[in-house]
């Protein structure tokens, strides 16, 4: 019943995607006392266990490693003529062999071949404590006396191998994953890590494996994300020369999210690298067919100088937009998403792999069409709303541009 299973991976993929860990969850315990740091570990390990998706958890390290302890007496050894170095070199080769003490070769004479010469008591003949203690150590004088007669032997334990990381002891969990995406792993870790309380003073709590790089790889694209809304909007702003307008077509950016979030969720897909990518491509299809519908109600809206009955310069306009573009923003989006149905659906070899992206290019379109064609118009509306019909443009070559008549009159005088 003591006895511990682990099956860890034998392609050099997974090792490379845990960064060194032998298992994708790596849960380290680092600290100045290992005592402390054990007792530390033992109750992240309490905790750990009460996760379903985690299997195999277990000390990477071997603590309790059997062990004989010598005791020898000095003084009857002395009496005896035993010396310390002489029973050091007896016992090596009953618990090892002199190869890794004494290093000795013997040449062929006849092939020149050097072999290893080593001393080895067999393991067969030393089965139980009573029979180590039977060990000849050999004196100074060349008698011989057996170990029981001038030390007392006991079991005990020991860790098998100390680890270091940055010098400082480390015990470490390991455990498999089943069942469950990382991410959602991850957060029960963190939670266990934080349900355990602060570590002992000079300690501290490392979470390795797959974790780490998850973690910055979707930090670093949530920030991607933000960045390409952010460069858009800017981009907008110049292109319009109006804030207005630019949120306006920002405004579509949200439905985007929302509907790749729902599709995900819908068919029980994580979030992951190409989701993003996939949402990242919604979000400029979205933006694109925005432009579309803005640039047109924008320029039906400063073609209206009078109030109609029916609303305003900018309703009529939203209103004029919308349908106008209604047909190029369907066959636009249609197209995007029934290229990317066969993708989604994720047949043939690998296309699990890459079903995410399709799957949040059609989910994020889908929510971005409707929006498009059905509020956004809305918040054209409101937003330009009483708004002058001015062009912005301060070109003095521009017809449009209130700097024009200026500029001829200064011209002509």
């Amino acid at each position: 019943p003591d006895v511990l299973v682990s099956f860890e991976p034998s392609d050099i993929v997974e090792r490379v995607m845990s960064f060194g860990a032998p298992t994708p969850v790596e849960v380290a315990v680092q600290g100045q006392s290992l005592p402390a740091s054990r007792e530390f570990a033992e109750k992240l390990r309490e905790r750990l266990a009460n996760i379903p998706a985690l299997r195999d958890l277990q000390y990477a390290q071997v603590l309790d490693y059997p062990t004989l302890d010598v005791n020898i007496n000095r003084e009857r050894a002395g009496l005896l003529g035993v010396r310390m170095v002489d029973a050091t070199r007896s016992l090596v080769a009953s618990t090892a062999s002199s190869r890794f003490t004494v290093p000795n070769y013997w040449a062929d004479p006849a092939s020149g071949i050097a072999f290893s010469v080593q001393v080895q008591v067999p393991q067969g003949r030393v089965t139980s404590v009573e029979e180590f203690k039977n060990t000849p150590v050999t004196t100074a004088g060349g008698k011989a006396t057996l170990l029981r007669n001038i030390a007392s032997v006991s079991e005990g334990t020991a860790p098998q191998t100390y680890e270091r990381y940055n010098l400082v002891r480390v015990v470490s969990l390991t455990a498999n994953i089943h069942g469950e995406d990382l991410g959602r792993v991850a957060k029960q870790i963190h939670a266990a890590i934080a349900d355990a309380g602060a570590p002992p003073a000079r300690t501290s709590v490392a979470v390795r494996g797959q974790i780490v790089p998850m973690e910055e790889m979707f930090a670093g694209l949530r920030h991607g994300l933000l960045l390409a809304v952010v460069v858009i909007f800017l981009l907008l702003t110049a292109n319009f020369q109006s804030l207005r307008l630019a949120l306006v077509v920002i405004a579509a950016v949200p439905a985007v999210l929302a509907g790749v979030a729902l599709t995900l969720w819908l068919t029980h897909t994580t979030l992951n690298i190409q989701s993003f990518m996939g949402a990242i491509m919604s979000v400029g299809v979205a933006v694109a067919n925005a432009i579309l519908l803005v640039t047109f109600a924008e320029r039906a809206r400063v073609g209206t100088r009078a109030v109609s009955a029916l609303g305003d310069a900018a309703k009529l306009a939203a209103r004029e937009g919308a349908t106008s573009r209604l047909r190029p923003i369907l066959m636009t989006s249609f197209a995007m998403m029934a290229g990317m149905l066969p993708m989604a659906l994720g047949l043939g070899d690998g296309g699990e792999q890459t079903a995410p992206l399709g799957r949040a290019v059609i989910g994020g379109l889908a929510a971005a069409t409707l929006t498009t064609l059905f509020v956004l118009p809305s918040v054209f509306a409101v937003v330009m709303a009483g708004k002058h019909t001015r062009s912005a443009s301060l070109d003095p070559d521009d017809p449009a541009s209130a700097q024009f008549g200026g500029a001829n009159a200064n011209q002509n005088t």
